[in-house]
């Protein structure tokens, strides 16, 4: 048999024994088996099977077999709802991590209110070691200044307080709401990866906005408020403009010739 992990088409997932062979077994209460040692052809593998495979069935599927801690962030944007419901369902005390820049729209902090008491959240907030009006005194507004400012200002609000908070909770496999759709940089993106040394899971990667419309509204839950005014993505209130006729989705965010900031990407602001 090859030493290599698949999944079962049928829905079982398949699990890596103490010894290295291949079991496969049917669902039950989620025990992580994640081995000792990473041969690198796994990665693939993992992917191509897990390309087949549901947001919950790739969620188990991690939480049995990639290592723990288990941590969701989370921008509490337009969609957000989808993945702080789903991973929910299966582990309803996972840590939902997020960064506030000190800029967020006040919807949404009203909305991370609502969702944190409707979905009883494990919510944790991490934010830069300055705060937004020190930024603002000492360094101007950095995100309408150069690109070197702007990866700076990006890198202090979003990456650096991210890495801060996944290594208190000590996590080992960090789950992220992106999707293909959104950017041209996450089109390439696969169902798990390796980004800053931790593993990175995508549930929902391969969902339309037609997916996530329906799950909404299959489980009764909100979109942003934002969206109501035309918002497609929603994040910095200086860096975050409703969508209007001719324009991407990738392009309401951030600004020209930018489309990440840097906490899906190499974490270097950009």
């Amino acid at each position: 048999m090859n030493n290599a992990l698949t999944l079962s088409k049928a829905g079982e997932l398949a699990k890596v024994s103490q010894e290295g062979t291949l079991l496969n077994k049917e669902k039950a209460p989620i025990q992580n088996r994640f081995p000792a040692s990473l041969p690198k052809p796994w990665l693939e593998q993992w992917n191509e099977s897990l390309e087949q495979q549901s947001p919950i069935e790739r969620i188990e599927w991690t939480m049995e077999n990639l290592p723990s801690q288990f941590v969701l962030s989370s921008s509490f944007g337009i969609q957000s709802a989808v993945m702080l419901h789903m991973m929910t369902q299966v582990d309803a005390n996972i840590p939902v991590l997020i960064t506030d820049t000190g800029h967020l729209f006040p919807e949404t902090y009203r909305f991370i209110e609502q969702l944190t008491e409707r979905l009883k959240l494990n919510l944790h907030v991490y934010s830069a070691k300055e705060s937004a009006a020190w930024q603002l005194a000492k360094y101007g507004e950095q995100w309408a200044q150069d690109e070197q400012a702007l990866k700076e200002y990006n890198h202090k609000n979003k990456v650096e307080p991210l890495e801060r908070g996944l290594s208190e909770l000590n996590c080992g496999t960090w789950f992220s709401g992106v999707r293909r759709q959104q950017t041209e940089h996450r089109q390439g993106l696969p169902v798990v990866s390796i980004l800053r040394g931790r593993f990175k899971v995508h549930p929902i990667i391969d969902w339309s906005n037609r997916d996530v419309h329906q799950y909404l509204t299959q489980h009764n839950l909100p979109y942003h408020p934002l969206w109501d005014e035309g918002y497609v993505s929603v994040g910095d209130v200086h860096s975050t403009r409703p969508l209007t006729l001719g324009m991407d989705e990738s392009e309401t965010r951030f600004g020209p010739g930018q489309r990440e900031c840097g906490l899906h990407t190499d974490g270097d602001g950009i």
